[in-house]
């Protein structure tokens, strides 16, 4: 059986963040087929185009570090509506400069939690209209908007609660199957 890489962002900088928390309890619940790697962001500088003649070596290992994954899976926080800035950041970093698109035709996925009866649905659905733009082949089902309560996830990933335990091994279950079907897809 193939192991695919999958590459992991976590959109919030905060040390403490409860979409950490998630990101930790999906690389548990992955199945064998996948790999899982995080993919930090917090030291690239703000994006402009006048990096683009020469990245910064910062820039250059992180376009390399999803270089060398299949897949990336988005753990996001919702702020103000939409995505974090560090997150839009990152991916202004990987999709430029014109023609090295580092998410195009590579599968994604987005998922995140919040204290919010809506979870993060609508950065999500800003997050899938950037990738979009991207070229990124998105899974659109299963979607994935999950309400976090206290102790819903322990810091070594351990989710207490079996039913959402099972809807998220569903869900990255679901993504290697993605992933199987767009990489077969690109390949032909």
């Amino acid at each position: 059986m193939t192991t695919y890489k999958v590459g992991y962002f976590v959109g919030s900088l905060a040390k403490a963040s409860i979409n950490r928390l998630l990101s930790k309890a999906l690389v548990r619940l992955a199945p064998p087929g996948l790999s899982m790697t995080e993919i930090p962001f917090r030291d690239l500088p703000l994006y402009s185009y006048d990096y683009d003649a020469d990245y910064p070596p910062v820039a250059r290992a992180f376009k390399k570090a999803i270089a060398d994954v299949d897949a990336i899976l988005f753990v996001t926080p919702e702020y103000n509506r939409t995505i974090p800035g560090g997150l839009k950041n990152a991916i202004d970093w990987a999709s430029r400069p014109w023609g090295t698109n580092s998410f195009a035709r590579k599968p994604s996925a987005v998922i995140g939690t919040s204290p919010g009866a809506i979870g993060t649905a609508l950065a999500q659905q800003n997050l899938r209209s950037v990738l979009c733009f991207c070229n990124s082949p998105l899974m659109n089902m299963v979607e994935a908007y999950i309400q976090f309560t206290p102790g819903l996830i322990s810091e070594d990933g351990q989710v207490s609660n079996e039913v959402t335990a099972e809807f998220l091994r569903n869900y990255m279950t679901e993504f290697h199957a993605f992933i199987v079907r767009v990489k077969t897809a690109l390949s032909t």
